[in-house]
């Protein structure tokens, strides 16, 4: 069985690569740069340090210490559940577009995975940058369409009795999942935990990793 949920959309995009081969809209976005840089405008080395917050700073880490702490004390986990603005606000991640919240939990009856349909709306705040594919036209139709074959794709195989939740994020609400916490990790502390959350697991279309998977 599969839900979705379709809300209005407010174009926010970010993106920025390393690699030598770009698309047509990379090649313009490097060539603005390289302009603005040659005129004075910016700073390359701000923008690097931009950059470099949101992926390690302002990034996966942090939606990965909401969801150890989620895992370790179950009021977090009801105040998660309950208001996940004020509940990650209270950890200190905040700001540009995670100012509005939503935790969706997995549990072994339910599996969530978030898209966003019509442009890449993406939690900055607890997730970092989003991922090329997360903003790629093919995953946002697919994973409301078949969002089973998309978990597939990712090497995610549910039970059959399993039911697939899909959550479309926008501009005013974005979307964490907090994945099943693994098993054999019971005398496990916050930092531990954390370790074992991945990106994906907290967009649904990958799972926390097993024990043995973190060392």
């Amino acid at each position: 069985m599969t839900d979705s949920e379709h809300h209005d959309h407010h174009h926010h995009e970010h993106d920025h690569h390393h690699d030598n081969s770009y698309t047509d809209m990379q090649a313009r976005v490097r060539a603005l740069e390289t302009l603005l840089t040659e005129k004075g405008l910016i700073d390359p080395a701000a923008l690097d340090a931009i950059v470099e917050t949101y992926e390690t700073k302002v990034g996966p880490r942090n939606g990965a210490r909401v969801v150890a702490k989620a895992w370790c004390e179950p009021d977090f986990a009801a105040w998660l559940r309950a208001d996940a603005t004020a509940a990650i606000a209270r950890l200190g991640f905040t700001g540009r577009q995670g100012e509005h919240m939503r935790a969706v939990f997995n549990t072994p009856e339910t599996h969530n995975i978030v898209v966003c349909t019509l442009c890449s709306c993406y939690p900055w705040a607890v997730l970092g940058l989003p991922p090329v594919w997360y903003k790629a036209p093919a995953y946002r139709a697919k994973a409301v369409i078949d969002p089973r074959g998309v978990l597939a794709e990712f090497g995610v195989t549910l039970a059959g009795d399993t039911r697939v939740r899909v959550w479309d994020s926008t501009a005013e609400l974005r979307y964490l999942v907090v994945p099943q916490r693994p098993a054999n990790t019971e005398y496990w502390n916050e930092d531990q935990l954390a370790k074992l959350v991945t990106r994906d697991s907290m967009i649904g279309t990958g799972l926390a990793l097993a024990p043995e998977g973190a060392r």
